[in-house]
């Protein structure tokens, strides 16, 4: 089939390949270093089940099956394209064990020809989410088009390189190579046929083949062609699908299909330490130094040996450069996003996008500099430029980054694993802590976590004014209580969210819980201040808290530490290690189940309402925290519980509150609390159960703005469980408190 052209067009590619993809990989490795080759076998399982079973394709039906089928498609045909090239040095190769007439042959002819009618249907629903329905979520491209049509060509000529080969050995081998025949077209006929075997006993019309259904199919049509004609076809067909296979590698690092390469590698360096921790970046003293360290960076205009956050192109790490390569553009990110949903300047997909572009550009420098971002053309040209060049302003706009409640949704709809909310955070951790920028709103809260350990800044000596009257006691005065209910700033603070703080207390009091709280020595945990960048203030919190905890540990306490908010829960459980304070942390949703589930509380008051649960994000997605909540709503008499389908566990909507957006006004009219809150009261719910105490004040103002808060409650499940055991009564609407 033409060895000579076949070595050619195989070491010219290559060598083409192998140059652009070896500056793709260098750029990648100007970013600093990141250890990420721990755990081998998990790695290993989540590859398999996130790359090759691709767990979150379906997540979109058609587009979730259709690209299973094309990338399915491609991992079987991989062994159809090196029988091609095998067969461009000798006609008769078979990969050594497909051969003809062999079961091995029949089958992988059969499981090829499948595929290929697969991947055909695959592509067909992808230009049909492309052209003609142009599905809002994806990048409009016409690159991405012309791969689909590459795709559908290779897969139509391969079979038509199947039924002409076809043809040409059962119909015309034997008339073409009589003794008195064109020696030439005999030649170009017999390798045409060569993989084929030895040549029939007498010639014979093709039908349809069940084992072979492309290529016999081709083969009926095509086979009333004279000879030549059909040598033609097979000749298009074989050199169309070895060729092509080579000029799209080499299209892959030049464009979005990048990620053919690189998803496989991608999801295999995922972190693994799961997503309610951000990366430790060290104690107060730590990162004293490193800000010193940076601001003396800034001021020689050289990058950071420990960047604080990210500022600069060459802050990211290795891995994160692999995320950007990674992008599919395929939108899932962005249309699930809170912010990109309700009008935010942020999409999640334009991030990256962005942050990859803006190094493709810088590509020939960086490389040149050895990792070191070097001042941009304009700068070099216009000494007397007003602004030196900014990632975070000439690449990316703040807004993106504070428009970000980090609720995570964007990380678990995206198929091959890049994480967003890590970059957001070190960016907000470089704007907040060496430019001293922030939106002002958190000035005040920043202070108030600063003063009396709470955002609002109210007194500390009011910290456990929300029990009065309970007989609870602190710590200080039962230091070997074995749990300890950590209570949190809204719970301590606000109003609304003392109640549940008192309902918590009952149930705990009901089931004989050996408890006590911290009182005045409680602060806030930081996570506030963590999600919106200000590192060193969280890392002072969170040693302060850690010191605390680790007293009465030492004295015999706190064996256990309970929480009603799902951010103190996640922040204590998972971050607080890198402090040194190790505890056992539950949610109070899992230890009312647990204390339902073993008799120790026993609803037995019937609630006769309909009421759908809203998942917490820090609940949820970030701790997999789904069922417990709905199975204390379960254990309640005559309560029937809805969901907000399509809208509810891992696709549920951001209340918007995270991220320490509770604190920030919005960018827009569009609330997030207003658009989950419609999703909720579309379930025909009498009740909006949460577990979470800003998830409760999110959505009672979304009610409010519906003028909905007269007729819909807005309720923890700690608070319908307490009505359901008898210790509190029946809170009724202002609707019902009007009509009696």
């Amino acid at each position: 089939m033409g060895p000579a052209f076949m070595a050619i067009m195989l070491f010219g590619l290559s060598a083409l390949f192998a140059a652009t993809a070896g500056k793709r990989l260098r750029l990648m490795l100007v970013g600093r270093p990141t250890f990420l080759f721990d755990r081998i076998k998990d790695r290993i399982w989540t590859t398999i089940e996130f790359a090759f079973l691709q767990k979150r394709m379906p997540n979109y039906k058609w587009a979730g099956w259709a690209h299973r089928f094309i990338f399915g498609g491609f991992l079987i045909l991989l062994f159809r394209t090196l029988i091609l090239w095998g067969r461009g040095f000798d006609p008769t190769f078979n990969l050594f064990i497909l051969g003809p007439g062999t079961f091995l042959g029949h089958a992988y002819e059969f499981i090829k020809d499948v595929t290929m009618f697969l991947v055909i249907g695959g592509s067909a629903v992808f230009l049909y989410l492309r052209v003609i329905k142009q599905e809002a979520r994806m990048t409009k491209s016409a690159e991405a088009v012309l791969i689909l049509v590459i795709i559908l060509t290779m897969m139509s000529t391969d079979m038509a390189y199947d039924g002409a080969a076809l043809a040409l050995h059962q119909k015309h081998v034997m008339d073409v190579c009589a003794p008195d025949a064109d020696v030439g077209l005999c030649d170009s006929v017999t390798t045409v046929v060569a993989h084929l075997g030895a040549k029939p006993l007498q010639a014979s019309a093709v039908s349809f083949d069940p084992w072979l259904p492309g290529g016999s199919a081709f083969g009926v049509l095509l086979q009333d062609l004279p000879p030549l004609a059909l040598v033609v076809i097979a000749h298009i067909g074989f050199w169309t699908h070895a060729s092509l296979v080579m000029i799209f590698l080499n299209l892959l690092p030049l464009s979005k299909h990048f990620h053919v390469i690189t998803a496989i590698p991608n999801v295999f360096l995922r972190d693994l330490d799961g997503p309610g921790r951000l990366a430790y970046a060290g104690g107060t003293e730590t990162l004293m130094e490193k800000v010193e360290a940076a601001f003396e960076a800034a001021e020689e205009d050289k990058p950071a040996e420990q960047p604080v956050g990210i500022g600069r192109v060459d802050d990211f790490t290795w891995k994160a450069i692999l995320d950007f390569y990674t992008c599919t553009e395929c939108g899932r990110c962005s249309d699930h996003c809170p912010a990109h949903r309700t009008g935010k300047i942020l999409s999640p997909k334009q991030l990256t996008i962005d942050l990859r572009d803006h190094f493709y550009e810088r590509q020939e420098e960086l490389i040149a500099n050895d990792g070191s971002a070097p001042p941009t053309p304009a700068e070099e040209e216009d000494d007397d430029a007003e602004e030196p060049f900014q990632l975070i302003g000439d690449v990316i706009h703040p807004d993106v980054l504070w428009a970000c409640t980090t609720c995570r949704a964007c990380e678990e709809q995206c198929p091959v694993m890049i994480s967003y909310v890590d970059k957001i955070v070190d960016m907000r951790r470089n704007l907040v802590l060496i430019k001293g920028e922030m939106p002002p709103e958190l000035q005040g809260p920043f202070d108030g976590m600063e003063t009396n350990g709470n955002p609002w800044n109210m007194s500390r000596m009011d910290r456990g004014a929300w029990s009065d009257g309970l007989d609870i006691p602190t710590m200080a005065d039962k230091p070997d209580a074995e749990v300890l209910y950590w209570v949190g700033c809204a719970a301590s603070y606000d109003d609304r969210a003392k109640k549940i703080a008192r309902s918590v207390a009952r149930l705990l009091q009901a089931a004989d819980v050996d408890f006590a709280l911290l009182g005045e020595e409680e602060s806030c945990t930081g996570d506030p201040a963590r999600r919106a960048g200000n590192e060193f203030l969280f890392a002072t919190l969170a040693e302060a808290n850690a010191e605390v905890l680790n007293g009465y540990k030492e004295q015999g306490g706190v064996k256990k530490i309970i929480t009603a908010c799902p951010h103190c829960f996640n922040t204590l459980a998972n971050e607080y290690p890198d402090f040194g304070a190790r505890f056992e942390v539950v949610h109070h949703s899992v230890y009312l189940d647990e204390l339902v589930a073993t008799g120790k509380l026993q609803p037995k008051e019937s609630v006769e309402e309909k009421v759908v649960f809203h998942d917490s994000c820090y609940l949820g997605r970030y701790n997999e925290v789904y069922e417990q909540p709905r199975n204390v709503l379960r254990a309640i008499p005559g309560l029937q519980l809805l969901e907000a389908e399509g809208a509810n566990r891992k696709k549920g909507l951001c209340c918007g509150a995270g991220g320490m957006q509770m604190f920030m006004e919005e960018q827009n009219k569009d609330r997030m609390s207003v658009r989950r809150s419609l999703q909720l009261v579309d379930t025909g719910a009498q009740t909006i159960a949460s577990s979470c105490p800003f998830c409760t004040t999110m959505l009672t103002d979304g009610l409010k703005a519906q003028n909905k808060e007269d007729e819909i409650k807005q309720l923890d499940i700690a608070e319908l469980l307490a009505v359901a055991c008898g210790l509190e009564e029946k809170r009724p609407t202002e609707l019902e408190v009007a009509a009696e």
